[in-house]
This record gives structure tokens, sequence and C-alpha cells, in this order.
């Protein structure tokens, strides 16, 4: 593939809020290199994250707990050269982000490289990190529900928010969050019910991965996106390549179009 030619579209932070306040639908999906990212902006996807599973799906460890912020620049570089216009996001790695100083420094590391975005996983313990992050110029999603990162701590990759007092408080803290400078939530593995009432109540965007059909966008991992995962795949996944008639490039718009028009994810891709 040849450096790219096509004319970008940009994605911004004030588009994915226009898109929630007309009620339109938007398509996210990981990346982690340069082919990744053009075909993914190439085919519609309007957010792409380097998200901290590359430590699973391109390192093959068993969580994304050894993800250094020197791994995650270097695929933001990569991805970056490849986008088309669409909202680059990065994760920040576990224990990147454990004091407002460092949270500063690596955050700074990611936007040099071309990040428009950093994400970083937990709670209301966030709230003072955002703002000081927002303060400074640098968008903040906040990833709540299930977080990779304390799979340790939670006991297992388990549906959060069943419990209706624990649905309260991620509702609350998803609130103080976005007091606190949030641009985006994202919202993983919860029954549908709490994703849809998130989007409702928030005023910014909010993407979901297992979290139901009701939330702004959606989000997936590219390799699951196209059935490329060992073993048994998590019931939110659905491998788009197997029903497409144009290879990669046709799975790929399959999931934007099957986004923007309210068919993925379906109950079968959902949680209760």
């Amino acid at each position: 593939m040849s450096v790219q030619t096509k004319k970008e579209k940009r994605i911004t932070i004030n588009t994915l809020k226009k898109m929630k306040q007309s009620g339109e639908k938007f398509s996210a999906l990981t990346a982690y290199d340069y082919c990744g990212a053009y075909a993914a902006s190439d085919a519609g996807v309007d957010v792409l994250l380097v998200g901290d599973s590359l430590g699973m799906v391109i390192q093959g460890h068993d969580s994304s707990l050894p993800v250094t912020i020197e791994d995650t620049a270097y695929h933001v570089r990569c991805v970056k050269r490849g986008n088309l216009g669409s909202l680059l996001v990065a994760d920040l790695p576990f224990m990147s982000y454990y004091t407002e100083s460092k949270s500063l420094e690596n955050a700074a590391i990611l936007m040099r490289e071309g990040a428009q975005m950093v994400k970083l996983e937990g709670g209301a313990w966030l709230a003072e990190t955002t703002r000081l992050l927002s303060e400074r110029g640098i968008p903040v999603c906040a990833h709540m529900g299930l977080t990779p990162q304390s799979v340790n701590h939670l006991g297992g990759y388990q549906v959060q928010g069943r419990d209706p007092e624990q649905g309260q408080t991620i509702l609350k803290e998803a609130k103080v969050l976005q007091d606190a400078g949030a641009s985006v939530i994202l919202i993983e593995c919860v029954p549908a019910h709490l994703g849809e009432l998130l989007t409702q109540s928030l005023e910014v965007p909010v993407i979901g991965i297992g979290a139901g059909a009701g939330t702004d966008g959606q989000i997936l991992v590219w390799h699951d996106l196209l059935g490329l995962y060992p073993g048994k795949a998590a019931k939110f996944v659905k491998n788009f390549l197997a029903g497409s008639d144009d290879g990669i490039q046709g799975a790929l718009r399959d999931y934007v179009s099957a986004v923007k028009n309210g068919t993925f994810p379906d109950s079968e891709h959902s949680y209760l």
C-alpha cells in the first residue's frame, strides 16, 4: 500500500457531540498499525483507539497489564500515519497515571505522537486527574464498568452493574467524571438497560462495548471483528468477516453500517 492520498474527513470531539445531539450513532474500533488504521478510517469508522488490548492481540500476553507507555506511543505513531481523519484515541497503560504528574507526563507523550484524546480506566477517583488533563488541553475518555486493567481486583472479566446499587454507583461516578471534564465515557460489559440509562443521563457521548444498543457509539477490538480470537469469543463480539462479500474491507463497512442503523449489537450480543 502506498502512502495515503485520499482526502481526510476530520472527526473531532465536537463531531461526536453533534452526532449524540442528533441521535446519529457512531462507530469506533481499535487499531494498532498503519494498514489497519487506513482500512478502518477508509471504511468510515469514526473513532480509532490504540488500546492496551495490544498486549493480548499483538504481544500475546494474557492481559493488558504488561503494556508500557513506550509500546503505546509506538503504535500511536503507526496508526497516525494510516489514519484518514478518524478521531484518534490512545490508552494510558496500567500504572501510567498513578499520580497527577505521571498522568500529565505520559498523556503528553501520546498527544505528541498523534493522539487526540487519552483514555483512562476508573471511577470517581479519577476526577482530579481528569480535571487536570482537561485543563491542560488533553481531552479525556473515561473507561468505566469492566476495566481490564483492574481485572485482578474485579476477580476476572465479569459483567458489572447488574446489582442495582452498583449500577447507580457507576451512573453517579460517570456524572462526576463528566463534570470533571471528561469528553467521552466508554462503558464496558454492563446490562443493556444501564448502558442506555447512562447515555440518556449524560451530556457527553457514550461509547459501549458489551453495553447494549442504547449507547451513542459502539467499539470492538479489530481482531474480534474479524474473528481472529483464540477460543470462545465474548458475548458482545460479532465476526463481521464471516458474512462479508468483500473481505476485510467489506467487514469493516458492514460493521459501520450495522452500528449506524442500530442492528448491532442486538440482544444476542448484549447483557441483560
